[in-house]
């Protein structure tokens, strides 16, 4: 039987050790986002360093299929913008849109970032539960 979700998938064992791993290491913009996004304080559940193979994203709400990336300084790179852009493109392809957010953003913007996040999060639930339009 499958499962309701069309998200849902096994999850690698790899990819769930890496989750673990990446949790017990975040960077500071990390830790500060988790301050904003934790214990539903955007009225919808965050996970954090959520597996979605292949990809282990930073934060993720699954009700809106809401990813929130912070990017550190390798993502600035024209590899690191290729790359990210791939992995955003292959997640919008599976319906979750992603928002990318600097550390410096994260660190030296916090209001600005929680402001964001906290729109998108109004945009998604607005846009979710919204009928598709008839044809």
């Amino acid at each position: 039987m499958s499962h309701p979700d069309p998200l849902y998938e096994e999850t690698p064992p790899h990819l769930i050790k890496l989750a673990r791993s990446l949790r017990k290491r975040q960077t500071k913009a990390e830790l500060v986002l988790w301050w904003l996004v934790r214990s539903r304080q955007m009225g919808v559940k965050f996970r954090r360093q959520h597996p979605i193979d292949p990809y282990v994203l930073d934060f993720y709400c699954h009700e809106l299929r809401l990813a929130v990336e912070v990017d550190g300084y390798r993502h600035a790179a024209t590899a690191g913008r290729a790359r990210d852009a791939r992995r955003t493109a292959a997640l919008a392809a599976r319906g979750i849109q992603v928002l990318r957010f600097s550390n410096l953003e994260v660190l030296q913007e916090t209001g600005a970032v929680a402001e964001a996040i906290w729109r998108a999060c109004q945009k998604r639930r607005a846009a979710l539960s919204q009928p598709p339009p008839t044809p």
